[in-house]
């Protein structure tokens, strides 16, 4: 009878009981054939031989354990380090936050289910750079152009989520009409972006006047935030069809109204 001391804590990492009985018996007794390993579990958590077969090929699965295989003799398998048990962690968590970026679009359009059946504005906040990521996707729902008012030094101070969210937007082919203040070092930033479902148009800037100091997107009944500064990096969505229309006249008003250049 093996001793089995660390079942709970491998069991913690996300492997059933019984597969963390056998990695454990494994660790303890080295290579063996799976009779050996069926024999070795305690009565109180006994594994028939076929159960310890099927075991031991969803650790080969995850990498835990492998199989020696000679022609003419019996399989014999193997435990893998410990820290394969690390990888294993790391490899549920990248796929945790895949599946967490994907349902994004599901919860955007469930959060405005929500807030049409309540009947009244929906305002959601976020923070940090994944908060603001939640705020990007969200408009990669949206149903019509995306209306925008850029402040391009902020976007600036993040290329690399500006580069993955122009390339997403451009491969579910959302179109966006934006407005930017007219700099040499907008007209630089711009010139590099080579986006077909983007429209920009270079509005001169006012005298005293700050520029924009927060990125406004505005589509179908939402208007969204995002401000970067020294201090904090929040996004707000507002659900609500009488502001987003407001502020859609506002844009096209504006869009026409100006002599800029589009680019």
């Amino acid at each position: 009878m093996t001793k089995l001391e660390y079942t709970k804590e491998i069991t913690d990492t996300g492997l059933s009981k019984e597969q963390a009985i056998v990695y454990e018996i494994l660790l303890r007794a080295g290579e063996s054939p799976a009779r050996n390993i069926a024999s070795s579990v305690s009565k109180e958590a006994s594994l028939s031989r076929p159960m310890v077969y099927k075991l031991l090929e969803e650790l080969i699965e995850l990498d835990l354990v492998e199989k020696n295989d000679e022609p003419g003799k019996v399989a014999k398998f193997a435990p893998k380090h410990p820290v394969a048990i690390n990888k294993m962690i790391d490899e549920k968590k990248t796929n945790i936050e895949y599946i967490k970026r994907q349902f994004i679009t599901t919860s955007g359009k469930l959060s405005s289910l929500f807030n049409m059946s309540v009947g009244r504005p929906g305002v959601e906040f976020y923070e940090g750079e994944d908060g603001v990521w939640e705020v990007l996707m969200d408009s990669l729902n949206a149903t019509e152009e995306i209306l925008t008012y850029a402040d391009l030094k902020a976007v600036q101070k993040k290329p690399e989520l500006n580069i993955e969210y122009a390339a997403l937007r451009e491969h579910h082919g959302v179109k966006k009409r934006g407005l930017v203040i007219d700099s040499p070092e907008a007209r630089k930033f711009l010139s590099s972006y080579k986006g077909e479902v983007t429209k920009t148009k270079l509005i001169s800037a006012k005298e005293k006047m700050p520029p924009f100091q927060t990125t406004m997107q505005i589509y179908d009944n939402k208007i969204s935030y995002i401000t970067d500064t020294d201090d904090y990096f929040v996004g707000i969505i507002i659900t609500d069809q009488h502001i987003a229309n407001t502020h859609k006249y506002l844009f096209e008003s504006l869009w026409r109204l100006s002599g800029g250049e589009v680019l």
